[in-house]
């Protein structure tokens, strides 16, 4: 990892939080309650809130009509202090047990309340508010990893693209919570396959869940694109234009908003073994128009090396230099095409006048736009989401706008779009 695409403390302030994300919005980002009325207006799923005590005088009126496993939380806790998962209610309905299988009485829980209010675990010490939350739960995927309590994955979105997302895994030593300072695990995750590819503990790298054999990367998320989708959609919710999205899966209901985060922390970068900086640099100043491309642009941008994992899983195919390939048009006709495939170019180019043609200029397919030097100057050239059919593989991948009008081969596809192939140098024999 270079030292000039990490993202510091300062860098992430100065540069990020402080010029995207203004006051007011932070104070709603740092209130659980503020969330979550933010998220039920842009009817993004996020867990439901059953009773929220303002005052001390809230508890006496109250019946603790529950659902037998719930959370109790602080609004404006920091790092997961303050919060009390209960998983069980006893036949007499008198005591709970919480995810630490402490046993709990309804007084327990009355103090801990009042404890919330007087501001025992919110920043500063000020007073706070308290609220009972359904309790998610456990994905079947990540039984073998997480231990008692709830995986959440932390998605960085900047612009309405995620650039960067981690798989945080509760431990023993966290005591079945998602904090990472907790001693939680953190995963870095493949932004375009949803695959875990290193993990950290402590700071350190691991390679398997402490104790076991169990390994920590090439761990499969499921859901991912609706993931990816829920937090850029909380993103614009949200209006701040930084921001860390902490999403559980519900093991029926899917994909749901637990928190938002102005600041995120930055252990994401060690988690992932990339910087932040350089991910952020490169979305700054694209006009993303909706949650839709800005997935697309992520997944595009920065595809890791688990895409390959994808490939492989499908077979290496051998192809050669000059190919016709099937290109999808912008009504989703095939459109046979000559193709020169070059693994010494990086990005897939394709002729203005066939892309033009085909409708694939259209404001809709144009992921961004890139500034290029030529003759007549330096010009501003689209870059399009370009969808082809090589050797029978679908490959989706981004495509530079060039003139090609000249030349016999209108599109050339670069190595970028051929990870899965084998291209042999030899010429095809018909």
């Amino acid at each position: 990892m270079k030292l000039s695409s990490i993202l510091g403390l300062n860098a992430r302030t100065q540069l990020f939080s402080y010029p995207y994300n203004t006051a007011q919005r932070k104070k709603n980002a740092d209130s659980k309650i503020q969330t979550a009325k933010i998220l039920a207006k842009a009817e993004i799923p996020h867990p439901q809130i059953y009773k929220k005590f303002v005052m001390p005088s809230d508890l006496n009126d109250f019946g603790w009509n529950l659902p037998e496993k719930f959370v109790l939380k602080p609004s404006r806790g920091l790092g997961g202090e303050g919060i009390v998962v209960v998983k069980k209610r006893s036949k007499d309905r008198k005591t709970f047990t919480s995810s630490q299988k402490e046993k709990l009485s309804l007084d327990d829980l009355k103090l801990h309340i009042l404890d919330i209010l007087e501001g025992a675990y919110s920043l500063g010490n000020v007073p706070d508010v308290a609220f009972l939350q359904e309790y998610v739960g456990r994905h079947k995927a990540f039984r073998r990893w997480a231990f008692r309590g709830t995986p959440d994955i932390r998605i960085i979105v900047f612009n309405k693209v995620p650039v960067m997302a981690m798989l945080r895994l509760p431990t023993r030593e966290s005591g079945g919570r998602a904090n990472l300072h907790q001693g939680a695990i953190g995963a870095g995750v493949d932004i375009a396959t949803g695959i875990t590819t290193k993990a950290i503990l402590n700071g350190e790298y691991i390679h398997t869940k402490p104790g076991t054999e169990k390994k920590l990367h090439g761990i499969k998320i499921p859901e991912w694109e609706k993931i990816l989708e829920t937090a850029v959609s909380a993103q614009i919710a949200s209006k701040l234009g930084f921001i860390g999205v902490d999403i559980v899966l519900h093991p029926e209901k899917g994909p749901m908003v637990l928190e938002l985060n102005e600041e995120p922390g930055l252990s994401i970068q060690l988690a992932n073994g990339t910087g932040l900086k350089k991910r952020l640099e490169r979305v700054e100043d694209l006009e993303v128009k909706d949650t839709e491309q800005g997935v697309k642009i992520a997944k595009l941008l920065f595809a890791g090396p688990f895409i390959d994992r994808v490939k492989v899983e499908e077979g290496i195919k051998t192809v050669h230099i000059f190919e016709t390939v099937k290109v999808r048009s912008s009504k989703g006709r095939k459109v046979a095409v000559e193709a020169k495939l070059d693994t010494g170019a990086w990005r897939t180019s394709i002729d203005e006048t066939l892309a033009k043609d085909l409708g694939l200029l259209e404001e809709g397919n144009i992921l961004w736009y890139k500034k290029v030097k030529s003759a007549l100057g330096i010009q501003e050239r689209p870059v399009i989401d370009l969808i082809f059919w090589l050797a029978g593989r679908k490959v989706e991948t981004s495509a530079n706008i060039a003139d090609r009008r000249d030349l016999k081969k209108k599109i050339v596809i670069g190595r970028k779009a051929l990870k899965g192939f084998l291209v042999s140098p030899e010429l095809k024999m018909e």
